[in-house]
């Protein structure tokens, strides 16, 4: 087949490039890691905190939203300001001061808007509401703009007895993270502390974990800043996006790392020089590593067809880092090794005949002679497993907002609290839009007011006739405010002090000021703020009252005779994202497998084994959440889980179980192409095996890392859903599915996993051909078997000479030395990555290409020969130096009956 060989040729020219200007390449990503975080927005300066700004324009809470735009702040940033007496009511000296407050408030960078929402009900208390640019999601933005709100009032200098405090989630929000502390910060670090940690435990040295890493950690500071100049340019960034980024980064690039490390460590122990073991290593593992970020960036592109922004967004960002992390990892990582060379993993040995049999290969060998055991044991956990799933609920994306004691957001919640309507702090909203403005027909908002209290869901209900809360205006009281006071402009522009010669008192102006936040100025949209029965609007109770609300509200449109209506706040945002979360989840699951197994199909060159790994990924995915559903729903006791964490679990998992299906099975078809195929899955597997379940521990590390920093704050349960159940089924993946399910799979199934390629028209009991140098299937190939060119014409050679010392292997129809058998290794053992060379050479016999039983348990770090003992042995797969240069000894050598004495019969 041409297509592997212009794989291998690509990687073997990249592997040659990246050896070869290796100091080059270094500088090169050191440059860009310093200039690119420099000249271009950081990503934190971009991301948007309000999972609602991701809803498409169709979600009904989206149109409530439209709706209410005559309020304006929608895309603002909202920090309550609230001061207060403690004793009587607020002096003509507290109101001056807090005029001239409102207009230093308006000169702190970033702010927009500042309004005054109106005095409480008991004269005591008044109400601003600040308004920024900065993003949600952006921590350092908001903690600035929290601290530049704080050193006004105290410069301001309050008078004696006002107490003046910051109230709501973005004050509460800053607070958190003074006391526990920065968590991307937080999240990097311990991220990076976990990771160090466990490769040194799998490395044994102290320069290879930090190899891996490097590359890693630079495609996380230049993807960054690339996401957010993509911000700029339209693209929207969510706070889960900015924290899976890093997450995702890390992890797959900690992967990907690992492939090659791995790789290289065990070329160098076949006695192959080291920049050489790296050219190799990438010329063997290059295409699994590529495959293994396309099949990523793929899942995550198939994002593109969700509805929900906040996963079609989700698209880009994250595979722009795996792009980066891709290159990182196929140029800096093989200039790092190339560099370093074998003191990367000092103190270790890297020698030729260094290394051990690990417990993958004992694994491995159990599961190759009972491969049926192994698959139904699998099948059946996993299966009961998945019926977890049955016992999904479905829960809110936040928590309750609580400040932390003592400080300046909890005396503010407080103030807030004691004299402001309950629902102020996060109202759900009832907005109409009218026939006619709201003082023409004052008793039809009446009327609707009634309705909304009788429905019996809401704690409160504030709205145009009672703004304050206490007072409540009849409706002549409220049509008979605007004819008095209409000429003197909207309630929204009014001053804090009122006018001098006032055609009404004092305490009636106070409150058609503080209608401004329920009429719009032209009085055709008016807005009820409400409490829910059901608790705090980002509880899963509270999330599943929205269809009755919405009813509710229906009811009260007919009632006011409205032409148009919605519902908004966080409740029903959080419900519209629950339903096109599972409507996405139907439509993008089809695209991802195909898109998907396409790619398998590519880089297997098989139609059959795409179908059981994705099969087994599916299996894997439903086991995990079903695993999560038991931990947190019927363990822990909690409502449900995250609703987005269903929708990431099976992306993720689909993407990044692919990695290691790659990775093994690309192993296993290496192997099968110079030993019989449960040989070959014995020996891929014992080779493979640490590398998966180490890589799989690196990436469920940094999901727990992302759970636990995460979902230690404010509504951050949903953090830490998706960072444990990502975890579990890296972990189940890793240990179960790629080590024992998938290769018990690929030996029942025989040559059949390679269909239609040419290695599955080869009996599974021979080693494959396939241009790779094995022997071939009907009809062979150049090269190949006894039917193939210079297969039976070659045994008719005549006899030649060849020294016993020559021999490395046994003669055919002879025993081989008991020592030789138990330590050296078998001829077709020898560096099995260079086995393409000479296809057709390699498979000097059947009893050689097959390895002895007494040599099941073989190191697999012990399979090559050096580059010297090549040259010296003819009859090795891997000596084609010397095959080449002693080409007649190439008919020889593969006829039967090779004896000791060093001839062969005619």
């Amino acid at each position: 087949m041409l297509l592997p060989v212009r794989i291998d040729g690509v990687f073997g020219a990249l592997g040659k490039f990246t050896v070869k200007f290796r100091w080059v390449i270094l500088v090169v990503w050191v440059l860009a890691t310093v200039a690119v975080p420099r000249f271009l927005p950081s990503l934190a300066s971009v991301t948007q905190g309000n999972n609602a700004n991701f809803l498409p324009a169709s979600a009904p809470s989206q149109h409530a939203a439209d709706l209410a735009a005559p309020f304006g702040g929608t895309n603002l940033t909202p920090v309550p300001v609230v001061a207060a007496v403690s004793q009587g009511q607020l002096a003509p000296a507290d109101v001056a001061w807090l005029s001239t407050l409102e207009q230093d408030l308006r000169h702190v960078p970033t702010v927009a808007r500042v309004t005054d929402l109106g005095r409480s009900g008991d004269g005591q208390a008044e109400q601003i509401q600040v308004q920024s640019t900065v993003g949600g999601g952006d921590q350092t933005g908001l903690t600035t703009l929290i601290d530049n709100l704080r050193s006004t009032i105290a410069r301001a200098g309050p008078p004696s007895g006002l107490q003046v405090h910051l109230a709501g989630a973005i004050a509460i929000q800053v607070d958190q993270q003074k006391k526990t502390g920065s968590t991307g910060n937080q999240e990097e670090a311990l991220t990076v502390v976990f990771i160090l940690v466990l490769l040194l435990l799998i490395f044994r040295s102290l320069l290879a974990p930090l190899i891996t890493l490097i590359p890693a950690f630079m495609a996380v500071a230049i993807s960054g800043p690339l996401v957010a100049e993509a911000a700029h340019a339209g693209l929207k960034v969510s706070q889960i996006a900015q924290l899976m980024l890093i997450v995702l980064v890390l992890g797959a690039g900690t992967d990907y790392g690992l492939f090659l490390v791995f790789r290289v460590r065990e070329q160098l122990r076949a006695g192959i020089e080291p920049k050489e073991a790296v050219r190799t290593a990438l010329v063997r593992v290059g295409e699994s590593i590529t495959f293994s970020a396309a099949t990523v960036i793929a899942a995550l592109l198939t994002l593109l067809a969700a509805t929900f922004q906040i996963y079609s967004q989700l698209a880009i960002p994250l595979a722009i880092g795996i792009g980066v992390m891709l290159l990182a990892g196929l140029t800096l990582l093989p200039a790092l090794l190339a560099i370093f060379g074998r003191a990367a993993f000092w103190p270790t040995r890297t020698r030729a005949g260094t290394g051990k049999v690990g417990i993958w290969g004992r694994v491995a060998a159990r599961v190759v002679r009972r491969p049926a055991a192994a698959l139904i044991t699998g099948v059946v956990i996993f299966g009961a497993l998945a019926l977890g799933v049955l016992g999904y609920k479905a829960a809110g994306f936040g928590g309750t907002l609580n400040a932390p004691a003592g400080t300046d957001s909890a005396a503010g919640q407080a103030l807030l609290a004691e004299h402001f309507p309950a629902s102020s702090a996060n109202p759900t909203n009832l907005v109409y839009k009218l026939k006619e403005p709201a003082w023409d027909d004052a008793q039809a908002i009446a009327a609707g007011e009634q309705s909304i209290r009788s429905s019996g869901l809401f704690t409160g209900v504030t709205g145009p006739l009672n703004p304050v809360g206490a007072i409540n205006l009849t409706p002549a009281q409220f049509a008979g405010l605007h004819a008095e006071l209409a000429s003197l402009g909207p309630p929204s522009t009014l001053p804090t002090t009122p006018p001098s010669h006032l055609p009404v008192p004092a305490e009636a102006y106070e409150v058609y000021r503080a209608t401004a936040a329920y009429v719009s100025a032209d009085g055709r949209t008016i807005q009820f703020e409400t409490g829910l029965k059901a608790g705090d609007p980002s509880s899963t109770a509270a999330m599943n009252a929205v269809p009755a609300i919405r009813h509710a509200a229906a009811v009260a449109a007919a009632r006011i005779g409205a032409t148009d209506y919605g519902v908004g706040g966080e409740a029903p945002a959080f419900y519209d994202i629950s339903q096109i979360s599972d409507r996405d989840l139907l439509h993008v699951i089809p695209i991802a497998i195909v898109v998907i197994g396409i790619l398998l199909a590519l880089v297997m060159r098989s139609l059959v084994a795409p179908l059981y790994l994705i099969a087994s990924v599916g299996l894997s995915y439903l086991a995990a959440l079903g695993l999560s559903v038991l931990i947190f729903v019927k363990i822990a006791g909690n409502g449900g889980l995250t609703f987005i964490l269903p929708f990431l679990m099976f992306i993720f998992l689909l993407a990044l179980g692919e990695d290691y299906n790659i990775l093994v099975m690309n192993r296993i078809r290496e192997e099968a192409h110079h030993y019989p195929l449960r040989e070959a899955v014995r020996r891929a597997i014992a080779v493979t095996g640490t590398t998966v379940t180490s890589a799989g521990m690196v990436l469920a590390g940094t999901f727990a890392v992302f759970a636990f920093v995460g979902g230690r704050g404010s509504g951050g349960s949903q953090i830490r859903d998706v960072g444990v159940g990502l975890a579990l089924g890296v972990l189940m993946d890793t240990f179960v599915v790629r080590t024992v399910l998938v290769p018990s799979t690929v030996v029942l199934l025989g040559r059949w996993n390679w269909w239609p390629s040419r290695l599955s028209r080869q009996p599974a009991d021979r080693p494959g051909d396939d241009g790779h140098g094995g022997g071939g299937g009907p009809g062979g190939g150049p090269g190949g078997g006894p039917t193939g060119p210079g297969g039976a014409a070659r045994h008719s050679a005549e006899p030649v000479s060849v020294p016993a010392d020559r021999l490395d292997g046994p003669a055919h129809g002879t025993e081989r030395d008991p020592k030789q058998a138990a330590g050296a290794p078998r001829p077709a053992e020898a560096a099995p990555d260079r086995a393409d060379v000479a296809p057709g050479r390699a498979e000097a016999a059947p009893q050689q290409a097959g390895a002895a039983p007494q040599q099941a348990e073989a190191d697999p770090g012990r399979a090559g020969v050096t580059a010297a003992q090549a040259e010296t042995v003819p009859g090795k797969p891997g000596g084609h130096t010397a095959l080449a240069a002693v080409p007649e000894l190439v008919p020889a050598i593969r006829r039967p009956g090779i004896r000791r004495a060093g001839r062969i019969p005619r």
